[in-house]
C-alpha cells in the first residue's frame, strides 16, 4: 500500500506541470479565438452621407486590424432603422452570424418620429434579451434627441437605455454623439448626421465600452 502511494505521489508530481501547461495554453486559445461583432444599427452607423469605409464602424474594424485583435464586423445598419424593423431583423442576423457581441444602436429614428416611448423600451429589451439567449454579450448605445415633442419626452426617452442597461445588467454608451451632436462645423447640413470628421470621436465614445467585452483591459 505504501509503495502504491508513494507511486502515485511521484506521478502526481510529474503531471502537475503538465496540468498548468495545459490550462495556459487552453485560456490562450479561448481567448485568440476570433470574435463576431454585429452591429445593428440605423443610418449613423449605416455611414449616411459620408464616403463608404469613413464610418466609425469602419473605423472600429481598421482598429482592430491595427491592434491584432482577432474580431471581425459584421454591419447590419440600415439608414431609417426603426427598433421595431430591427427586432424583425435580428433572429435571422443571430441565426446566420452567431455574433459573440451584439451593438444594438437603435431608437434615434423612433425619438425622431415621436413614436411611443413604451413601444421603443419593449423592442429594445426584446433585443438584448434575445441576443443574451444566444450567448452574445450586449453593448447598448444610448442615444438623445431634440425637445421637438417636449422636454418630457425627450427625458423619457434618453431614460430608455439607462433603465434597460441597469435592469439587463449590460453597458451602456450614454451618449453615441457626444461632442459630435453639439459641434456644428462636425455634422452635415442636416445637422442630424456626422460627417466623416466626427466619426473617430464616435467611435472613441464607443471603444471603452466595447474594449472589456472582447476580453481586453480597460
Amino acid at each position: 500500500m505504501q509503495n502504491n502511494l508513494e507511486k502515485y505521489g511521484t506521478v502526481m508530481r510529474l503531471f502537475r506541470p503538465l496540468l498548468a501547461l495545459f490550462l495556459i495554453l487552453f485560456a490562450t486559445c479561448a481567448y485568440s479565438a476570433s470574435k463576431t461583432v454585429l452591429v445593428l444599427g440605423d443610418s449613423l452607423s449605416a455611414e449616411y452621407g459620408i464616403a463608404r469605409g469613413a464610418g466609425w464602424v469602419a473605423l472600429l474594424e481598421k482598429r482592430f486590424q491595427s491592434e491584432k485583435i482577432n474580431a471581425r464586423i459584421v454591419n447590419a445598419s440600415i439608414s431609417g432603422e426603426t427598433t421595431s424593423g430591427g427586432k424583425a431583423r435580428l433572429p435571422a442576423l443571430l441565426g446566420q452570424h452567431h455574433p459573440d457581441i451584439v451593438i444594438l444602436e437603435l431608437g434615434g429614428n423612433d425619438g425622431l418620429r415621436g413614436l411611443p416611448v413604451s413601444a421603443t423600451e419593449a423592442n429594445l429589451r426584446a433585443m438584448i434579451n434575445e441576443s443574451k439567449q444566444s450567448k452574445a454579450k450586449v453593448l447598448l448605445i444610448g442615444m438623445q434627441i431634440p425637445p421637438n415633442y417636449g422636454r418630457e419626452y425627450a427625458d423619457r426617452f434618453s431614460g430608455v437605455y439607462r433603465r434597460l442597461a441597469r435592469e439587463g445588467d449590460v453597458p451602456l454608451v450614454p451618449f453615441l454623439l457626444e461632442g459630435v451632436a453639439d459641434s456644428p462645423q462636425l455634422l452635415q447640413p442636416d445637422r442630424i448626421h456626422p460627417l466623416a470628421q466626427g466619426q473617430s470621436l464616435m467611435l472613441n465614445n464607443v471603444w471603452p465600452y466595447l474594449r472589456p467585452l472582447l476580453g481586453l483591459k480597460r
